[in-house]
């Protein structure tokens, strides 16, 4: 928990904070139609933008790491990972 841009966010269950693979997915399927369409996608995994004290923020790069296997067995993709993923926050 935190405040971004103003926005406390200390009463929210974290997990719902974080991207989940499914939502990776969603965005995959929808830019992967796009002809030959080469794209990266920001997932939250507890980078985050805003004023956080110390300890607050955890990393949860697992995340990136289920978006990648989510993806392989619903897209049925040879490549262990499908995804170009690029980090956001700051």
């Amino acid at each position: 928990g935190g405040e971004e841009d103003g926005v406390g966010n200390t009463e929210i269950d974290n997990s719902l904070l974080y991207t989940q693979p499914s939502e990776v997915y969603e965005v995959y399927k929808a830019l992967g139609s796009v002809p030959k369409g080469m794209f990266t996608i920001a997932a939250a995994f507890g980078n985050v933008h805003g004023v956080y004290s110390p300890g607050n923020v955890k990393l949860t790069p697992e995340i990136l790491h289920n978006s990648q296997a989510y993806i392989k067995e619903h897209a049925k993709t040879e490549s262990d990972k499908p995804v170009f993923f690029v980090f956001h926050g700051g």
